[in-house]
């Protein structure tokens, strides 16, 4: 049984007719029977009768739908509740972001928002450091999730999240300062592709503009270091 069944048979206890039940609730009569048959499916005892032209409650019906009434009741209390936190803007926001974006952010946001003050979100923050892919799973426990995501990869799943970009932002290959190719204003991926590499873990950023220069070039990556810092 789920909550349109129980308004359905909670109608017809005060109305009296499938007609009318129909008309309260701008159903059709097809509507409102269906219903109630799918109701009846789901309890061993019947629930209507056929009194004249009329279908009126049985003893265990009208049982129901006084319990069904509470149920109703406790919904429409449920989603007031929730209708009351999301227009609270003192209410708590959870956000997360993973390390870079974290340090550029959170402490900033802090100051914005300082906690204790009338009207201002309680902020729940946390660093969720995880491959680009790894992030739409995140919506399930945050409310905001700062994420990045290479300009070639698989774009965010649309139909499970919604996108705002916030900053593209270009990644630069570092050198020590005596390198030969130091002095260049840009490289391309032939300069770069037989140098040792210190790189992140793959399905992250740096790893994956690896990937790019090896595809490009078709030169394996010598990589001497792994880290996601």
């Amino acid at each position: 049984m789920d909550i349109r069944q129980l308004r359905v048979l909670r109608e017809l206890g005060d109305l009296g007719s499938v007609r009318a039940v129909a008309d309260a609730m701008l159903i059709t009569p097809s509507a409102v029977s269906q219903q109630l048959a799918l109701l009846q499916r789901s309890v061993d005892v019947p629930l209507t009768r056929r009194e004249g032209r009329n279908l009126v409650l049985t003893d265990a019906g009208r049982v129901l739908a006084d319990a069904g009434a509470s149920v109703i009741r406790a919904m429409a209390d449920a989603r007031a509740a929730i209708g009351a936190f999301h227009d609270d803007p003192a209410g708590t926001v959870a956000l997360s972001a993973f390390h870079s974006a974290g340090h550029a952010v959170f402490s900033r946001l802090v100051d914005r928002l300082p906690p204790g003050t009338d009207g201002v979100p309680h902020l729940r923050l946390s660093d969720e450091d995880v491959s680009q892919q790894e992030f739409p799973a995140l919506t399930a426990r945050y409310d905001l999730v700062l994420a990045h995501r290479m300009t070639n990869g698989p774009a965010w799943p649309q139909d499970r999240v919604s996108v705002l970009p916030m900053i593209e932002e270009a990644l630069d290959v570092a050198l020590p300062a005596e390198h030969p190719l130091a002095a260049r204003d840009a490289l391309l991926p032939a300069d770069v592709a037989d140098e040792p590499w210190v790189t992140s873990r793959a399905g992250y950023s740096p790893a994956d503009v690896l990937a790019a220069v090896v595809a490009v070039t078709g030169r394996p990556a010598q990589v001497v270091h792994r880290i996601n810092d």
